[in-house]
């Protein structure tokens, strides 16, 4: 039986604590420095209780110290790993191969194996370089977001004995992760060290070799968001056993709306394989809301070339949220408009359009009386037929500020009499989680069955995250008078062993360090900075596994004259419907075409149609 796992983000202990709640399997924190998002770092203290918490529902916690570290860095980063294994992580997300080492020096704490997983900054599109990964002792790769179906199957079918994790929701990084140079190049804040500026983002006028201007401003390298929840069966059968939810930025109600969606699509996979699969973690959720993806911050959804298909990925109207599709407006008055469509609204939402200019314009409700709305301020641009967007819903918020969710583990309960005793087992169904305990007891006959009050007493399990789901008294058991004092005494034994049980764990295997290369890439001859290597324990690290000459990472090299800041699969010519490996159709402009700053910095494009890449470099 596989286990699957849905993996969900934490920006704090609140956010990690509801991700469980609401059907995690996992959640990935940031370490307090050193994790590819700064500003989602955690207390090592937070980390510990939130690993004592998901640990009691066999859920896994997993901290990202996965940028690029420096000499000076390294007894820090030594440390915080060692922090991260005291407070009871189960895996660290690592970048640098650094890190990795210091990863494995820890090994074993506490009776639980300290894991290494390659972060999808390692750039990982290839059999060969998972494979790499692989022996210098990585159990599980985060493989890139650009990957098909099709490229993740090659990829399991060429290395099967490790884990395969990949993305299913949240934002998307325009450039291949772990290459991406821009923001520190324009704004030396690097992307490598977690403080990306989003250069992706951005406006840009688009002009060709004549230096005309080939489009009107837009933002040519915004991508939409994530949403592949369609896809897990087919990802799963790929080989992919971790799903991964993006945002680490994101509040309590982002993570409880996706992970509960994406909980609930996992569990119907999982009941449909008929025991093919099952889920990582124990416990059953129930929710007091409908989960609903389009009612969460998004930019527009896309499935990102999972089948092959790039239409449909790009947002270069705007870098914003926009929601969801709720009507068109129909008649407009001086303080209001009404809008058709089957939406209902409430005071406070957010709704927003475009207007003539294709510029996204928002404005808060103020009051609502049936299908018209009352805005704070009356958009000037407005206009009857305009498509409108709800991109903040209140009555949602109002739902997901509360305790939306629980998690429970069911149990099968059972007491039986002995010739001398009590017995009382519990059973975590479809598992072979289960514990026996035993009480002696004088066996004294009752007058009248006792099954009703012996089955009230092993119900009530209020106050744990254990449910009843099936009581079972036998007859020998029912017809003997058990003071209520000790039944609950031998509930609580049995609580007490299975909770140890629980926090015990799977076994985990040491993964083996074995010999092998690490492959040099086309790019990498060109750009060897692409290794991103940044201090020297790396650089030895690299030497032995058959990289000898690697330059300096772009951080601390500067690139050369005219470096290359990103590879990305999305391509402005397709987007223009000029794709030249489908039409082969001449271009109405001439190449090369440049994306240009408003300050007049330009960004050269190169199409590697043979690849079907697009890379952007800084000119001279």
């Amino acid at each position: 039986m596989t286990t699957l796992e849905l993996l969900a983000p934490a920006r704090d202990l609140e956010c990690g604590l509801a991700a469980i709640d609401h059907g995690a399997d996992a959640v990935y924190v940031g370490a307090p420095r050193f994790g590819a998002r700064a500003a989602a770092g955690v207390s090592i203290d937070d980390i510990g209780r939130l690993c004592q918490y998901a640990h009691r529902f066999r859920a896994k916690v997993y901290a990202t110290v996965n940028t690029i570290v420096y000499d000076d860095e390294l007894t820090e980063v030594e440390r915080t790993v060692e922090q991260l294994a005291e407070a009871g992580v189960d895996a660290i997300l690592v970048q640098d191969m650094a890190v990795l080492q210091m990863v494995q020096r820890v090994g074993k704490h506490r009776g639980r194996t300290l894991q290494a997983h390659a972060s999808t900054q390692t750039d990982n599109r290839t059999p060969e370089k998972v494979d790499a990964l692989r022996r210098m002792g990585f159990k599980r790769v985060v493989l890139a977001r650009e990957l098909s179906l099709q490229q993740m199957t090659d990829i399991h079918r060429a290395v099967p004995g490790v884990e395969l994790e990949a993305f299913v929701h949240g934002a998307l990084c325009v450039s291949f992760s772990g290459v991406c140079y821009a923001s520190q190049h324009c704004f030396q804040r690097s992307a490598n060290r977690g403080e990306c500026a989003q250069f992706c983002r951005l406006k840009f006028d688009l002009v060709d070799a004549d230096g005309k201007t080939v489009d009107k401003p837009r933002h040519w390298l915004s991508l939409r968001d994530l949403c592949r929840i369609d896809y897990l069966q087919k990802m799963a059968e790929a080989g992919i056993t971790s799903f991964k939810i993006e945002g680490r930025l994101k509040g309590p109600s982002f993570v409880k709306n996706v992970v509960a969606a994406y909980s609930q699509q996992l569990d119907k996979v999982v009941k449909k394989s008929g025991g093919k699969y099952r889920r990582s973690a124990l416990g059953r959720v129930k929710l007091t809301f409908t989960p609903n993806l389009e009612k969460t911050f998004n930019r527009g959804y896309t499935t990102y070339f999972i089948d092959g298909d790039a239409k449909g990925i790009a947002s270069p109207d705007t870098p914003k949220a926009m929601g969801e599709m709720v009507g068109r407006v129909k008649e407009l008055r001086r303080d209001s408009f009404n809008v058709a469509g089957t939406a209902a609204f409430a005071n406070g939402d957010g709704l927003c359009f475009f207007d003539q200019h294709r510029q996204l314009t928002g404005f808060r409700v103020n009051r609502v009386e049936g299908n018209r709305i009352f805005p704070q301020q009356m958009p000037r641009q407005l206009r009857p037929g305009t498509i409108l967007y709800r991109n903040a819903d209140a009555a949602m918020e109002r739902q997901l500020a509360k305790n939306s969710g629980t998690r429970r583990i069911p149990l099968h309960v059972k007491l039986e009499a002995t010739p001398s005793s009590m017995r009382l087992s519990l059973q975590v169904p479809q598992t072979s989680l289960g514990v026996v305990v035993e009480t002696t007891v004088e066996h004294q006959e009752a007058r009248m069955s006792q099954e009703q009050n012996m089955r009230r007493q092993l119900e009530r399990l209020g106050g744990t995250i254990y449910e009843a789901e099936q009581v079972t008294v036998d007859e020998e058991a029912a017809r003997c008078f058990v003071p209520s004092s000790q039944l609950v005494a031998l509930r609580r034994k049995a609580l007490e062993a299975l909770d140890n049980l629980v926090l015990e764990g799977e076994e985990d295997e040491e993964v083996e360090i074995l010999p092998g290369t690490i492959p040099y890439p086309r790019e990498y001859e060109a750009y060897p900075y692409l290794f991103n290597v940044s201090n020297n324990s790396v650089r030895a690290c690299y030497a032995e596994r058959g990289v000898k000459e690697v330059g300096m990472a772009f951080e601390l090299s500067g690139g050369g004259s005219r470096p290359l800041l990103m590879q990305c699969r999305h391509c402005i010519r397709r987007l223009l419907g000029c794709c030249t490996r489908k039409t082969h159709q001449r271009t109405p402009w001439r190449e090369p075409l440049s994306l240009q700053l408003p300050d007049g910095r330009r960004f050269l494009l190169q199409f590697d149609c043979q690849q079907c890449q697009m890379n952007v470099y800084a000119e001279k």
